[in-house]
């Protein structure tokens, strides 16, 4: 089960990243895109602690 939920939050993270990347144009959009991959990691951490 910790690995399966591993690998999808991996991949999410990974999937987020790719299109973050191609999306922000500027450094002060790719600083708002890292905080919230950030915050994605922390809640899918949150949620897997429950």
């Amino acid at each position: 089960m910790k690995t399966t939920l591993r690998t999808f939050a991996a991949l999410a993270l990974l999937g987020f990243s790719l299109g973050s990347l191609t999306a922000c144009n500027t450094i002060s959009g790719a600083g708002q895109d890292v905080k919230k991959a950030g915050e994605v990691i922390e809640e899918t951490a949150e949620d897997a602690k429950n």
